[in-house]
């Protein structure tokens, strides 16, 4: 590790974790740490690759950190799952991850590998799609057009949707991918099984997030409330850093910073009202209201994995039929599929818009919520180990040298 003092919360699918781990981080502000980042990565099968990424990203702090500033680091490991810019999920990692499901991992694994042209097959496919996504742990949506117990595409018959998704990948209407037989559809049945594991690492870090972050900084703040905690997370772990805000009691507010790199959930999760639907909010309608700093959302145009691949599981689970159009196409009419990662805060009156140079020069805003165009530096939706996000972490913290 890059950085001391450093501390590592272990939770579990359910949000649970070792006892002591909040006694730890009282421990380090009892020690005269004064500001504590705690940072959750995204979709990761290892632990150590975690560790990893927290060490590269942190190293630059010390040297970014203004005189008397005592900080302290922690890194949130969850049980999550690469997420690559590759549309078939590392099947190796979900039995990893999901070691209960693991026939049934097999199983589909086995099917997509042979891509038998029977319908039966592919009802057997749609059945374990099913199996698969009940799990994961807890709840946690994006509010865009309501959170549904399961996504439309796992209810829908297995053969049109992965014709529906064969044909959205390959642009084409799913009429048109019907006609080459069942066989060719397997390219469909391929993404259905991965936005399927999207959709349970979509919960778990929701729940994880409100049933076991959020506690944990209530906990240390009570012990110790002079402690200013910042909170970081890339993409799934943006999106659970985040649901923190939902657990923690509204009279409690530790948090004096967010910052989201590349975050994997919508642009209107902080909306109080839906511009396509005013009588909706976002699911974290007014959360950033729990954070006494900035809300900084760090987006990039170069994110294919939020700029197509989000827009496409969203569609698939809330409205299956508008997949006939191609992501970038219907994004850019429809905004109701954009990430917060791809083009930062959307729906919040008052929401701020910087470019990553002007934050650099000029510094992060005191309050409210903030996207930063990140492009200049994040060219994939993992390039986040970038001294200039650290900077940008530091100075949405108040913590930085002037």
């Amino acid at each position: 590790m890059s950085v001391d003092p450093y501390r590592e919360i272990v939770f579990d699918r359910d949000g649970d974790g070792p006892a002591g781990q909040a006694a730890e981080l009282v421990a380090l502000a009892r020690r005269g740490v004064t500001d504590l980042v705690v940072f959750a990565h995204g979709w990761n099968n290892s632990p150590s690759g975690a560790t990893r990424l927290y060490s590269d990203f942190f190293a630059p702090f010390p040297e970014l950190l203004a005189p008397g500033v005592e900080a302290g680091y922690a890194g949130v490991v969850w049980p999550s799952m690469m997420f690559t810019d590759e549309p078939v999920p590392d099947f190796r990692a979900l039995v990893t991850t999901l070691p209960e499901k693991e026939r049934t991992i097999v199983r589909l694994t086995e099917l997509v590998a042979l891509a038998p042209a029977e319908e039966a097959a592919f009802a057997e496919f749609g059945a374990l799609l099913r199996e698969l996504a009940d799990g994961g742990g807890g709840s946690g949506g994006d509010g865009l057009a309501g959170d549904r117990a399961v996504p439309d595409f796992l209810l829908a018959d297995p053969v049109e949707t992965c014709a529906v998704f064969t044909g959205a990948l390959a642009g084409a209407a799913p009429d048109a991918v019907l006609g080459g037989g069942l066989g060719g559809l397997w390219r469909g049945g391929r993404e259905a099984l991965r936005q399927a594991t999207y959709y349970v690492m979509k919960k778990r870090a929701g729940h994880v997030g409100e049933r076991g972050l959020g506690p944990l900084l209530a906990e240390v703040a009570r012990a110790a409330p002079g402690l200013r905690v910042h909170l970081v997370g890339h993409s799934m772990g943006a999106r659970l850093v985040a649901y923190g805000l939902r657990g923690l009691p509204g009279a409690l507010r530790p948090v004096r910073s967010m910052t989201l790199l590349q975050g994997a959930f919508s642009h209107y999760a902080f909306a109080a009202r839906l511009p396509h639907d005013p009588g909706r909010s976002g699911a974290l309608k007014d959360m950033q209201l729990r954070v006494r700093g900035p809300v900084v959302a760090c987006h990039s145009r170069h994110d294919t994995a939020l700029g197509v691949l989000y827009p496409l599981a969203s569609r698939a689970a809330r409205d299956s039929a508008s997949l006939t159009e191609s992501p970038a196409r219907l994004v850019a009419r429809d905004p109701r599929w954009g990430a917060i990662g791809w083009d930062g805060v959307h729906g919040v009156p008052g929401a701020t818009r910087r470019t990553l140079a002007t934050v650099l020069r000029d510094g992060v805003p005191a309050s409210g919520c903030v996207s930063v165009d990140a492009a200049d530096v994040v060219r994939s939706h993992s390039d986040i180990r970038r001294p200039e996000l650290a900077g940008v972490v530091v100075s949405a913290a108040r913590i930085g040298r002037r």
